[in-house]
């Protein structure tokens, strides 16, 4: 967790000027006594409140620059905006960005803040192709070794000024990944500001995943599908081998593709839910076919509501992937349906 100067340096870091790192720039903020003082960005990125201050304290009697003291320091532990509230009875509904795959990472924040969505689950397509191109593998690789994190670090920053907490990464670790490109997913994540990272790997490439994981102190949640193959998630058994002897593999479980394969989301998430990072809601048939909410038969409600009685602190990203026809109109219908399962006794 950033120590409050960084913190406060963060959120007055507008996302199209970064703090140089030879020069000294200011901020002028109106103190509670109606004095002016600078918070003052040092070379090294640290804001120094004591040394705002001081310049002031000449003009100043002792009680006054102890009061301005005070409240610019409580002024500075206080956050910049008030988030987006979608925490409803405990349970944080949240949407997963490829529910906005038909639109660029700023556009799908409009919409979260549209529909009133307080929490993310960054889908990495919305980061490795801003302009919808696709490129080759290696092109990929590349990308990713080379970019400038600095271009996470202000996608973040929008992220926290519009209030939506942008919880996870998802970033799917494959068995062709270079340890330099596993590595590199850490690195993005942390600059975004995650606190987990969410991946559709190889159940064979965790046990690699998780000295990384290690390094960087970040749990890595393990995503099904629907589909039984080897060396992917679908099963109970998938995630046990690839937690087994691990410190920092856990599980991001996709209910509706968990019900798909033919087990029983909701028992699964009572056993285990210690391990389990955030749930992908998403409603099927019986013949695993992608369904609007509430008409198909997950038992959508009943993990929604164990997860409330038992007050879980599992973030619950809708995943919006049934055909529909305006994707902001489908996924508020999703997320009424969500937060009216969880409210309703």
């Amino acid at each position: 967790m950033p120590s409050q100067p960084a913190a406060l340096m963060a959120r007055h870091c507008s996302t199209k000027g970064v703090f140089s790192k030879t020069s000294l720039q200011t901020e002028r903020r109106k103190g509670p006594t109606g004095i002016t003082a600078s918070l003052h960005q040092s070379s090294n990125g640290v804001t120094t409140l004591a040394g705002a201050l001081y310049s002031q304290a000449a003009m100043l009697n002792r009680r006054q620059f102890l009061g301005s003291a005070a409240g610019l320091a409580a002024a500075a532990a206080l956050p910049a905006h008030e988030g987006i509230h979608s925490i409803f009875r405990g349970v944080q509904i949240g949407a997963q960005s490829y529910s906005f795959r038909d639109r660029d990472i700023l556009a799908a924040l409009k919409a979260y803040k549209e529909i009133g969505l307080g929490e993310c689950e960054m889908w990495s397509g919305h980061m490795e192709r801003p302009a919808g191109q696709r490129l080759s593998r290696e092109q990929l690789r590349d990308w990713r070794l080379k970019v400038d994190l600095g271009e996470f670090e202000k996608v973040g920053h929008e992220f926290h000024e519009a209030g939506v907490e942008l919880y996870a990464y998802n970033y799917s670790f494959r068995a062709d990944f270079t340890d330099a490109e596993i590595d590199r997913g850490f690195e993005m994540a942390k600059a975004l500001g995650a606190k987990v990272i969410t991946a559709s790997g190889n159940v064979s490439v965790a046990q690699r995943v998780d000295k990384f994981a290690k390094k960087h102190d970040m749990r890595v949640g393990m995503h099904n599908h629907s589909h039984i193959r080897d060396d992917e998630f679908a099963t109970p058994d998938d995630f046990a081998k690839a937690m087994k002897g691990t410190t920092h593999i856990a599980i991001n479980l996709d209910i509706g593709h968990f019900f798909g394969a033919g087990f029983d989301p909701v028992d699964f998430l009572g056993k285990h839910h210690k391990d389990i990072v955030t749930i992908h809601v998403k409603d099927k048939s019986k013949d695993d076919v992608n369904m609007p909410f509430g008409q198909g038969a997950t038992p959508i409600v009943e993990c929604l509501r164990l997860m409330r009685d038992k007050k879980y602190k599992i973030p619950a990203n809708i995943e919006y992937e049934y055909k529909g026809g305006d994707t902001v109109a489908e996924v508020k219908k999703c997320f009424e349906y969500c937060k009216n399962a969880v409210l309703e006794s």
